[in-house]
């Protein structure tokens, strides 16, 4: 009875894992064959992969919406990081009751769908003057709800002893949380720099509301707009989608271990 459900254990991972493979196969197989051979559902590897490169830097600015989705996936991450977990560790080294509060009140604003803050926040750029830049994209990314609950969360773990001794010591507290409390964070670091990175990177909504022109368009832009053709080159589309692909799974695979540690330091938390 042990062997059979050890077995059926195994097949349902080697299933799962499988169909979790599938549609990296298939981007990768459709960026080496024709429009015409991804439609038919080609499934082997064809020999156009060199055309569709050519075809796919040529005919649109991949490189430059690299760039762009690079420098505002860079500036968010960090910013947000840095941000984040200076206020989740406020929350619980000086944790009181109105900051129990406030707490409360920053986790009721996750019921908000963005899509409801869309205008006012587009409408007070503009009155800033400062929509289709880089900076209106950042900034909403700046400080987020679930980024702050996710440090304070981490935070909850982090011996207070360590802060009383430094305080003795007559470290600031800003010195505290940069020489004791970042080192010892690192694990929830490396996980949050993931998540904030992929959100930043994936990000699709709000830079098409604030982005209008090509020259500052990202690589979500890009590919949409790639995808929307009259008739579409899908080998060009799996090109494009292989490029934005790349950074967020060499960023997950260099820190995997050190996310999978934060995480589940934050559950613990």
């Amino acid at each position: 009875m042990r062997k059979a459900s050890r077995i059926f254990k195994h097949l349902f991972l080697i299933v799962a894992s499988l169909l979790s493979v599938f549609p990296f196969y298939w981007m990768i197989i459709g960026a080496t064959n024709t429009s015409s051979e991804i439609i038919a559902g080609k499934l082997t590897f064809g020999t156009n992969a060199l055309t569709n490169i050519k075809n796919a830097f040529s005919q649109y600015d991949i490189s430059g919406a690299f760039v762009n989705s690079l420098i505002i996936s860079v500036i968010t991450t960090f910013a947000c990081v840095f941000l984040c977990s200076m206020a989740g560790y406020a929350f619980v080294i000086f944790r009181t009751k109105l900051l129990n509060a406030i707490f409360g009140i920053l986790l009721l604003s996750m019921m908000i769908p963005f899509s409801a803050l869309m205008i006012p926040l587009f409408t007070m750029f503009g009155k800033a003057g400062i929509n289709n830049t880089y900076l209106a994209v950042i900034l909403p990314s700046v400080a987020t709800a679930f980024m702050i609950f996710f440090f304070r969360q981490n935070t909850e773990s982090f011996q207070y002893e360590l802060v009383q001794a430094a305080r003795v010591d007559g470290l600031s507290e800003l010195g505290i949380f940069i020489k004791i409390y970042m080192p010892v964070m690192g694990s929830s670091y490396a996980a949050a720099f993931i998540i904030a990175f992929m959100n930043s990177w994936n990000n699709y909504l709000w830079p098409l509301v604030t982005i209008s022109s090509n020259e500052r368009r990202t690589l979500p832009l890009l590919l949409s707009y790639v995808s929307s053709a009259y008739t579409p080159d899908y080998g060009v589309i799996m090109v494009t989608i292989i490029i934005a692909t790349i950074p967020m799974i060499l960023i997950f695979f260099l820190l995997q271990k050190y996310f999978v540690s934060g995480m589940v330091g934050a559950v613990k938390g």
